[in-house]
This record gives C-alpha cells, sequence and structure tokens, in this order.
C-alpha cells in the first residue's frame, strides 16, 4: 500500500515541467526523508493555495482576492494595460519592478496547430477593458514566436476601433550580449528598432 502511494506521488511529480520520473523520485525521497521540514510545510501550502487562491475577474492573475491586488492598487496607472500570454509572463514584469500599470493576462497564444482561436483565449475582456475611457495604451508583451507574433497582429487589428495607443515591447540585443554570439533574427530585430542615442 505505501508503496502505490509513493509510486503515485511520483507519477504526480513527474507530470510538472521540467520534471522527469528521476527527478521526480528524488524529490519524493527527500519529501520523505524530511518529512517536517519539507514534506508537513508543503502538504500545508497547498492545501491553502488550493483552498484560498482565485482567478481575478478582470485581469486573469491569481491572487487570494478577486479583483486582485494589481487591479486595486490605486499607486498603479490605470490608463496603460500590459497583456501577457500566462501569469509566467505577469510575474516576470513584477519581478523587473519596471512597470505600473495592469496586466491582461490571455491564457495563452493563437496556434492554428493548437487548435487554439480568439474563442480559446481572454481576448473579448481585453477589448472591453481597452474601450473603457481611462484606458490610453495596451503593451503588447506576448513572446517573439510565431503564435505570439499571430496573436499581437489579430490583437491590434482588433483594437483599431478602440481610441487607445497600441505598443510592443522592444526586442533585440539584450543587456550584456554580445553580437557574435547572436542569431540572425535577434540581430535583424534589434536592427530594424533601433533609435537615438
Amino acid at each position: 500500500m505505501a508503496e502505490q502511494s509513493i509510486d503515485e506521488l511520483i507519477r504526480i511529480i513527474a507530470k510538472l515541467p521540467g520534471l522527469g520520473p528521476r527527478s521526480a523520485r528524488r524529490i519524493v525521497l527527500q519529501l520523505i526523508r524530511k518529512r517536517e521540514t519539507l514534506l508537513q510545510p508543503m502538504i500545508r501550502a497547498l492545501q491553502t493555495v488550493d483552498t484560498s487562491i482565485t482567478t481575478c475577474h478582470i485581469c486573469g492573475n491569481l491572487d487570494s482576492a478577486d479583483p486582485c491586488h494589481v487591479c486595486t492598487d490605486t499607486r498603479r496607472d490605470p490608463s496603460v494595460i500590459c497583456v501577457v500570454e500566462d501569469l509566467a509572463d505577469l510575474w516576470a514584469m513584477e519581478r523587473s519592478h519596471m512597470f505600473r500599470g495592469r496586466y491582461h493576462v490571455l491564457g495563452g497564444v493563437l496556434s492554428a496547430i493548437d487548435g487554439v482561436g480568439p474563442d480559446q483565449l481572454n481576448i473579448g475582456s481585453l477589448l472591453t477593458r481597452a474601450a473603457a475611457e481611462e484606458v490610453s495604451e495596451i503593451i503588447l508583451a506576448t513572446n517573439a514566436t510565431v503564435d505570439g507574433q499571430t496573436t499581437a497582429h489579430y490583437i491590434t487589428e482588433r483594437l483599431q476601433d478602440c481610441q487607445v495607443s497600441v505598443t510592443r515591447l522592444a526586442q533585440g540585443i539584450p543587456v550584456g550580449g554580445e553580437l557574435d554570439y547572436l542569431d540572425d533574427g535577434t540581430l535583424g530585430t534589434a536592427l530594424a528598432s533601433r533609435r537615438p542615442f
């Protein structure tokens, strides 16, 4: 019986991104060895997350409140909305401490191969938000992939009737990057996006 429950835990952990069966076995072994310091606090944290975290009906962020703390923060600029593909992108933007507006999580990107169309994404509510008088700029922060670019173009077309400025995150040479190590696409984008110094 104990072996079955351990195997089940290994199978569940192996489903997490970046982990396989071998990594999952090592994690489970460590959790079992350190029950008081790792396993029991993890169980409590998972139960808390399961019962208290909800999705914000305005932007799609995860929080313990709906609307989330970003949408209700009066220090943030409600006239600027940054559109991201998923929560990991929102969290990355927040880690930078550079953006002080609001967010909108699409929940993915358009992908014909995966069968993801506009109806499967959180685009309709973005259009509603963009039509509000207080919104003046939509920043498209989708990834620089084919699907990310396609999604950005689609959203730009849909926003044409709204009185908002649509901008895109700059792309090109990363800070600390060396030209010799850049791929042709990144270098070409950097050249096309150059600005006065």
